[in-house]
């Protein structure tokens, strides 16, 4: 179990206690979840708030914070000699505590008393919204609530004081998430390496997961690995590649401490892009270069997007595929025809960092509110960048025929749009560029190291 200094958890603790204010915050660590009975589970994962909080990657742990005396508990129970034979030694929790800067440690059925005992006092209980079933349950118990209020009564303060914090990324935060980054790096490299024609999409990737557990790690998230890419999550890995196809690998590394990366690359199986596929490719590759340079202190996000979006109704002109005045089409959303989500979002211990808390919450200050036009209202980030927010950039061009279909019947869009020509691209598929930054005092920087993204690397890297 790799950590940071106990320094470090003791004071985020302290932040939020002082932010927060009264009352106890109670942190609720992930449990094992059995995949097919009880003993045959799914890979663990802890919570990221409390792995932020108290950085302990282990199963059926609790902990509090009471925030008048700032004492911090860690609920847990030592294990039992049935469990070191199955698992060998383990740290009883007061080894645990120590190594986060915890002293005050209890067992597990305690925290149904100092939780009951605080409610008894009338004091605020404050708790994030859960995501998991077994909290829900737990939390409507011990807090004496009926199970349909649980994901209401949570505390919006408590969620403001976590945000505020884990929005900025420490230094000791960003070199591990710039080392899941490379480890990212070397999945895609490896992709590019390795597909051929003849293979399933499944061979590449079972070769992420290779690379991604050879470093201690695991996916940061399920990979997307398709000659589909118009099919934005497209999980399923069983079609065989041809040459001439185009395949999208949207995949990403999580390190031993739970940072994640996440980049996309998509290329053709045989060494060159046909022309059609350069000449689309080069309008993403465009629009990604135009929307990185844009990442400095004080813009946006939302306009950045905006810029990206435009930027690729426009070059889509070039292809005949759309018309019209490109700042007109954009605020109506005439783009979304080829670019359905947004321009990135935020990443740290989550690949979608924080998105468990709330879209409005984390990727949007108050005054702003989320759209509810189709395309922009998929933009998971909104508010103005500040250094030390790390986050994605990732245009993309989607040829979906449904949505052809749909908008053309309906003649939506028809100033704006080529539906004739636009018929000629239905079995295109999509592109996507992916890649990593963190806001610095005066820009952005790219994290890891540079992997191929221009045509001529692209291709010169699947030649090898």
């Amino acid at each position: 179990m790799r950590l940071f200094n106990s320094e470090t958890y003791t004071h985020r603790r302290k932040i939020l206690a002082d932010y927060v204010g009264n009352g106890l915050i109670l942190f609720l660590g992930n449990n094992e979840a059995p995949m097919n009975y009880k003993d045959n589970t799914y890979p663990f994962r802890q919570d990221s708030t409390f792995l932020y909080f108290f950085g302990l990657a282990k199963a059926s742990l609790a902990a509090t914070i009471d925030c008048e005396s700032e004492v911090c508990t860690l609920f847990g129970d030592d294990p039992s000699i049935d469990e070191i034979v199955w698992t060998g030694p383990q740290r009883n929790l007061k080894e645990l505590g120590a190594l986060v800067g915890v002293s005050l440690c209890k067992t597990y059925k305690e925290l149904f008393r100092t939780v009951r005992d605080a409610v008894s006092q009338k004091r605020k209980i404050h708790y994030i919204n859960p995501y998991r079933h077994d909290h829900m349950v737990l939390l409507s118990e011990i807090l004496s609530i009926p199970f349909d209020r649980v994901n209401t009564s949570f505390s919006r303060k408590l969620i403001q004081g976590i945000v505020n914090q884990r929005l900025y990324k420490s230094e000791e935060e960003i070199a591990e998430i710039e080392q899941a980054v490379n480890i990212t790096g070397k999945m895609h490299l490896s992709a590019m390496k390795m597909a051929r024609a003849g293979m399933k999409e499944q061979h590449v990737a079972s070769k992420l997961l290779e690379i991604a557990t050879s470093y201690g790690g695991f996916y940061s998230f399920p990979p997307i690995v398709t000659i589909h890419g118009e099919t934005l999550h497209n999980h399923f890995h069983g079609n065989v590649l041809k040459k001439g196809d185009l395949l999208l690998v949207d995949s990403g590394a999580e390190n031993e401490m739970g940072y994640a990366g996440d980049m996309t690359r998509t290329f053709p199986i045989g060494q060159k892009f046909t022309e059609r596929q350069k000449a689309i490719y080069q309008i993403v590759l465009d629009a990604h270069l135009k929307a990185s340079a844009a990442l400095k202190p004080g813009v946006e996000f939302r306009q950045v997007h905006l810029l990206a979006s435009k930027a690729l109704f426009e070059g889509l002109k070039s292809l005949n595929l759309t018309k019209g005045d490109t700042e007109e089409a954009v605020e109506q959303g005439a783009h979304a025809m080829f670019f359905q989500c947004g321009l990135g979002h935020l990443m740290g211990l989550d690949v979608h960092d924080m998105e468990n808390l709330g879209e409005q919450n984390v990727g949007y200050s108050p005054e702003m509110i989320k759209s509810t036009q189709f395309g922009l209202k998929s933009l998971r980030l909104g508010r103005k960048l500040e250094p030390g927010i790390v986050l994605t950039v990732e245009p993309g061009i989607y040829i979906i025929p449904a949505l052809i279909d749909l908008w053309k019947a309906d003649h939506k869009f028809s100033g704006f749009i080529n539906y004739g020509e636009l018929e000629k691209y239905r079995d295109f598929g999509g592109i996507r560029i992916e890649e990593d930054f963190v806001i610095t005092g005066d820009g952005a920087k790219l994290l890891g190291e540079e992997i191929p993204k221009s045509v001529d690397d692209v291709e010169a890297a699947i030649a090898i």
